[in-house]
C-alpha cells in the first residue's frame, strides 16, 4: 500500500476556519521537546477482527483492546486468529495498561493468549466486558486473581502512567458497556470512538454519550481514529428497536417451535427475543455452549432479564410447540454449532420439523455466505419457515453508517484523521466522506497493521514499521502453523497425497503406494508408480546411493509420470527406510 497517499483539505491562501476553543476541562499534558506519539494499530487495520492499538508516548505504552479473528476458506484446520505482538512482547517493560472497548470477540478474543507473555499489568473495561473476559480466561485455566483486572464505568476517567489520561463515553453498539475514548496524551487529544452506531432508540435505552465528543471537539481534537465498517452504506443504520418489533411480529405469528440464532454476544437482540416470547407465553430455551456461556453471565451481572428463566432443550420437550422457542448458537452456519447440526439432523436432542420457524438475526461475515446459504436451503428442506436479512427486518448492523459517521466528523473536526476497523475499501470510502466535509480533516492516513504513526501538534505521518500480522491458533497450538504449512494442506486438498513407502535390502526390496484424495488409482496406474521406485532401488543399491538420494530417485519420476498419466500433481510423500 502506497502510504504517501494522503489528503490536504486546506484551500492554500484561506484560513482554516475553526471553532473557538473553551477552556479545556480536560488534563493538560505538554509535550516534552521534540515529543511525538506513536499509534501502532496490531490488529484491525485493513481488515474486520483482531482489533488491537499500542498506543506509544516515549518509554510508557498503552494498549487498546486485544480481539480475535476467524480463517477463511483457504486455512484449513484453523480455529482462530489472533494478533502477533512481537513489539509489545519486545517492549513488555514499557506496558503501563489495558483498556477495553467492549466484549466482542474481534476486541476480546486473544486476550487468554496474549495475557501469558505479557506483564501483569492493570487491564480496565466495564462490568459486562470483565465478566465476559473472565469467564474465558477459566476456560484455558487462569483465575481472574492471576490478573490486575480493574472495573470502570462507560463515563469513567482512567490514568495510564504518567502521559496517558483516558474519558470513556458511551456509544450504542449491539452489545451493552461499548466504550469510545478521549485520549488526552502530550502530544493533544486523540478520540478513539471503538465500535459503534448512534442508536436513538437502544433496547437499554442507554444512548451514545456525544456530549462529550462535542466537548472534545470544541476543545480541539488532534486525531480522530473511526470505525469505518460500514462507511460504504448510504444513510443511518437501522435501530435495535425496529428489529425487536420486527422479530415480535414473526415470533407473534408462528405456530409451531421458534428458532432463533444470533451472535451469542449479543445481549440487546437475545433481551428482545426473550421479551418477545414471553408476550406470546413461549418458554425460552438455550443451546449452544457459547449461547449459555454468554447468557449466564449477562443474567449474573444484570444485563438480561428473563420473568421466568432460562430453560434446557430436555425441560421444554414435553411442552406444545407453541410454548417453545430456543435460542441456539450457528448464526455463521458453523458445523459444528447448533443450528447447522438441527439443519443437518444430526442434533441428538431435537430435529426440525415442517411448521418450525427459524429466524436467523444475523448477517454473515465475509467469507461464511456460502456456509450459511448451505443452512437456510437444508432449512427449507426440511419444511421449516426461514426468516433472514435483508429479505425480513430480523437483524441491523451494529455499527454507523454515512449519515452517522458525519455526525461524528462535525462534532469531532479533528486535525487529522485515521479511518479504522474496516478493510481498504471501507477505510478509503471513509477517507472520502471525510474529505467532502464543511470542515474536513486537513490530512487523512490510510495504515496498515504495523505500521508506526507518528503524531505531533503539527505532523502526522507513517514513519516505520513492527512485526505485524495473525498467528494462527489450531487446536492447541498457537503460531505452530505457518504459510507454508497451509500452503502444503491446500496442496493437499485440491490435489491429494500419494505416499511410497520403499524397503531396501540387496535381497528382496519392498514398496507399497497408497493413495488418498488424489484419483482412484487403478492397478495399472500404483503399478507404474511401484516399478518407478524398484528401478530407483535396485539402481540405488547397484550403486551404493544414500537413501536420500534413492529417495529422490523415486520422488522425480513418480511425480514427472503422474502429472502426465492424469494431469494433476499431487503431494508426493517417499518414504524410504533401509531394511
Amino acid at each position: 500500500m502506497d502510504h504517501n497517499k494522503t489528503t490536504t483539505s486546506q484551500t492554500p491562501g484561506r484560513p482554516r476556519r475553526r471553532r473557538p476553543r473553551p477552556k479545556p476541562s480536560s488534563p493538560v499534558l505538554l509535550a516534552p521537546a521534540g515529543g511525538h506519539l506513536e499509534i501502532i494499530p496490531l490488529g484491525g487495520m485493513g481488515e474486520i477482527g483482531k482489533n488491537m492499538f499500542a498506543f506509544r508516548f516515549q518509554d510508557e505504552i498503552l494498549v487498546i483492546d486485544g480481539g480475535l479473528a476467524f480463517p477463511d476458506e483457504h486455512m484449513l484446520g484453523v480455529d482462530l486468529l489472533i494478533p502477533r505482538i512481537d513489539y509489545l512482547i519486545q517492549n513488555a517493560d514499557k506496558i503501563k495498561g489495558w483498556v477495553l472497548t467492549h466484549g466482542h470477540e474481534d476486541h476480546i478474543g486473544a486476550l487468554p493468549y496474549l495475557f501469558s507473555q505479557l506483564p501483569k499489568v492493570p487491564v480496565y473495561g466495564a462490568r459486562l466486558t470483565l465478566g465476559l473476559v473472565k469467564g474465558k480466561i477459566e476456560e484455558f485455566g487462569f483465575r481472574p486473581g492471576d490478573f490486575n483486572f480493574r472495573e470502570v464505568s462507560t463515563d469513567d476517567r482512567i490514568q495510564i502512567g504518567r502521559y496517558f489520561t483516558v474519558d470513556l463515553f458511551r456509544m450504542t453498539h449491539s452489545i451493552p458497556d461499548n466504550s469510545g475514548m478521549v485520549i488526552h496524551t502530550p502530544v493533544g487529544k486523540v478520540v478513539h470512538t471503538g465500535d459503534f452506531k448512534l442508536d436513538p432508540t437502544p433496547v437499554d435505552g442507554k444512548p451514545s454519550h456525544l456530549a462529550k465528543l462535542a466537548q472534545a471537539g470544541a476543545e480541539g481534537v488532534l486525531l480522530l481514529i473511526a470505525d469505518s465498517t460500514n462507511a460504504e452504506r448510504p444513510g443511518f443504520t437501522p435501530s435495535e428497536a425496529d428489529v425487536a418489533k420486527g422479530l415480535d411480529a414473526i415470533i407473534g405469528k408462528a405456530k409451531g417451535r421458534v428458532f432463533v440464532t444470533t451472535f451469542a454476544s449479543h445481549i440487546h437482540r437475545i433481551q428482545s427475543v426473550i421479551k418477545a416470547a414471553e408476550h406470546y407465553g413461549r418458554k425460552v430455551a438455550v443451546e449452544g455452549r457459547s449461547m449459555v456461556k454468554f447468557a449466564r453471565i449477562a443474567l449474573d451481572l444484570g444485563y438480561l432479564s428473563v420473568r421466568d428463566r432460562l430453560y434446557s432443550l430436555e425441560e421444554i420437550s414435553h411442552l406444545d410447540d407453541s410454548q417453545i422457542l430456543v435460542v441456539t448458537t450457528g448464526s455463521q452456519g458453523q458445523p459444528e454449532a447448533v443450528l447447522a447440526r438441527l439443519a443437518a439432523g444430526s442434533h441428538q436432542k431435537m430435529a426440525i420439523k415442517p411448521g418450525d420457524t427459524v429466524i436467523l438475526s444475523s448477517s454473515p461475515i465475509p467469507g461464511n455466505e456460502e456456509a450459511v446459504n448451505t443452512v437456510i436451503n437444508r432449512l427449507y428442506a426440511l419444511g421449516a419457515q426461514v426468516y433472514f436479512p435483508p429479505t425480513y427486518r430480523v437483524h441491523a448492523s451494529g455499527h454507523g453508517s454515512q449519515e452517522e459517521l458525519k455526525i461524528i466528523l462535525n462534532l469531532v473536526q479533528p486535525k487529522f484523521f485515521l479511518p479504522w476497523h474496516g478493510e481498504v475499501r471501507q477505510q478509503t470510502n471513509f477517507r472520502w466522506l471525510a474529505e467532502a466535509m464543511g470542515q474536513p480533516p486537513e490530512k487523512v492516513l490510510i495504515a496498515e497493521n504495523g505500521d508506526v504513526v507518528k503524531l505531533t501538534p503539527e505532523t502526522f505521518e507513517i514513519s516505520g514499521k513492527v512485526p505485524s500480522g495473525a498467528l494462527y491458533v489450531d487446536g492447541l497450538g498457537v503460531g505452530d502453523i505457518t504459510d507454508e504449512i497451509l500452503a502444503d494442506r491446500n496442496h493437499m486438498a485440491a490435489e491429494g497425497v500419494v505416499v511410497i513407502t520403499a524397503l531396501v535390502n540387496h535381497r528382496e526390496p519392498h514398496v507399497e503406494v497408497v493413495s488418498k484424495g488424489f484419483v482412484k488409482a487403478g492397478e495399472k496406474l500404483l503399478g507404474e508408480v511401484r516399478k518407478i521406485a524398484f528401478d530407483a532401488i535396485y539402481q540405488g543399491v547397484r550403486e551404493k546411493k544414500p537413501l536420500e538420494v534413492i529417495r529422490d530417485d523415486i520422488y522425480y519420476p513418480a511425480k514427472k509420470f503422474l502429472r502426465k498419466a492424469t494431469g494433476r500433481d499431487p503431494v508426493i510423500i517417499p518414504m524410504v527406510i533401509e531394511g
